[in-house]
């Protein structure tokens, strides 16, 4: 029933508005128009969800509109439509022919448009005057943006929280023990009784890199932050310190003994998820809320109701937390074109779908057809599985004027579990945005990572040659970006 809400990735608006960046830009946002002898604003929208001929796109348009001529704001959302392929490649290349809508939505590519052409609004002011949107900001939005004005996404952070299966953990006696205190001893036992009583092949998967375990065990392993400081008080790039040899060595360990999927290096999303619903893996990682939601109504629908998710701890060592949280910049969100002659009247549709009402509709959708009023409760119906959040996932401000019919909550029990969690299990990351010199450097460093840090897991690499990695990784850019990163970070 959730599956609407927690459709992975991003969701959001498109239109088209207009303008090309540079000094020789020419504005192209559509004119004002009167309708019934009141002036009409016309806001062109470009957003990765936003198909025209989508029937539920075009009852959310209609629902702003309407929403915020009541409220004296006579707008028409025009929606830009943008080729299929890769979301941020497709825009880039619409926003570089000169075509820029008022808002914009991006998910990645953004940074060049920000600071190198210069066509993006600092929202600052904006944001300031507000109060619906101030409102639903969580603590890392208000960093973020602090960092980088550009980008607004009403969103909690995307960070990954492990999930075994009710089930299959009832089926050992270690999972308990590793629940209530969460050491990497115990969650290494816990595994071990996985595969050998719960009939899964393998404890855990992931889908094609070690993210998802890193958000179990990199901060038990000391891996606090993306830098860290040596005892001369200079800053290290983590996975090239001690403290990732000794997380790569147990990976190393889990994927010898059959702990970790074998297929963890060519697993897709659609694989990994099919893999944890058909019982050949107990673990797997999915974004807090709105993703664990998700799992947990496929779980319990393809098993029965004993199959519900557990949101399991970080893993307790040197230090305890989910993978830390990056609040250099928003990675995805929206933007105000620079050019456009409509900026208050964009964010004005930002702030109307942060308000009471826009929140009601941009998560419930309509009374009548995704949610009844049912003995003065929200009940939510079958074609509320097709709807999700386009503006605000954040449910920092959400309070609806009714309950909730308990058969029909907005989340499952372990998807706001899985909130609480990462609220009481996060920590902030003090990585930095790459300056444009670095990227190239940054990227091949990186590229020297991931591939050594997968042969030491398989196992054709070991520890020992963890010192002929960390020089291969200086001399790719590391070292540059590493004294880079100690002039940046305070």
């Amino acid at each position: 029933m959730k599956k609407a809400l927690f459709a992975m990735a991003a969701v959001v608006l498109v239109t088209t508005a207009c303008s090309s960046g540079g000094n020789n830009s020419t504005n192209t946002s559509a004119p004002s128009a009167t309708q019934n002898g009141q002036a009409v604003t016309t806001v062109s929208i470009l957003a990765k969800d936003f198909a025209p001929d989508d029937p539920n796109v075009q009852k959310l348009i209609k629902g702003i509109e309407d929403g915020m001529k009541a409220e004296g704001k006579n707008v028409k959302l025009q929606i830009t439509p943008v080729q299929s392929g890769t979301y941020s490649e497709k825009m880039g290349l619409l926003l570089q022919s000169g075509n820029i809508p008022d808002l914009i939505y991006f998910q990645g590519g953004d940074y060049q448009f920000a600071t190198t052409q210069k066509i993006l609004e600092d929202l600052t002011p904006y944001i300031d005057k507000s109060k619906y949107v101030k409102a639903s900001m969580n603590p890392y939005n208000i960093e973020r943006m602090k960092n980088y004005p550009y980008l607004l996404w009403l969103s909690p952070v995307n960070s990954a929280i492990p999930v075994v299966r009710q089930d299959l953990m009832d089926k050992t006696a270690s999972g308990k023990a590793a629940l209530e205190n969460p050491t990497i001893d115990n969650y290494y036992t816990f595994f071990k009784e996985l595969k050998e009583k719960s009939g899964a092949k393998y404890a855990y998967t992931t889908a094609g890199n070690l993210d998802e375990l890193d958000a179990m065990f990199g901060q038990a392993f000391g891996l606090t932050t993306t830098w860290i400081k040596g005892t001369d008080g200079k800053f290290e790039f983590g996975k090239t310190t001690q403290f990732e040899k000794e997380k790569l060595e147990f990976y190393a360990k889990m994927y010898k003994e059959g702990l970790l999927d074998p297929e963890f290096l060519t697993k897709k999303w659609d694989t990994k998820e099919k893999a944890f619903y058909d019982g050949q893996v107990a673990i797997m990682a999915g974004t807090q809320g709105k993703v664990i939601d998700l799992y947990n109504s496929k779980s319990t629908a393809q098993n029965g109701a004993g199959a519900k998710v557990v949101p399991l701890p970080p893993a307790k060592g040197k230090a305890q937390g989910y993978t830390p949280v990056d609040t250099s910049k928003e990675s995805r969100g929206f933007a105000i074109s620079k050019t456009s002659k409509n900026k208050d009247m964009a964010f004005a549709v930002l702030e109307y779908m942060a308000s009471p009402k826009g929140q009601m509709m941009d998560k419930l959708g309509f009374e009548g057809s995704e949610y009844q009023i049912v003995d003065n409760k929200i009940k939510l119906t079958d074609k509320f599985a097709a709807w999700y959040p386009h503006f605000v996932e954040s449910v920092i401000s959400f309070t609806p004027d009714k309950e909730f019919d308990p058969t029909t909550p907005y989340f499952s029990e372990p998807a706001a579990k899985s909130l609480k969690m990462f609220e009481s299990n996060s920590t902030k990351d003090n990585i930095f945005i790459m300056p444009a010199d670095l990227t190239a450097k940054w990227d091949a460093a990186t590229a020297v990572y991931k591939e050594f840090a997968a042969d030491i897991v398989t196992g054709k690499k070991t520890g020992a040659d963890f010192d002929k990695f960390v020089q291969a990784w200086n001399a790719a850019g590391g070292k540059d970006v590493t004294d880079y990163a100690n002039k940046t970070i305070k």
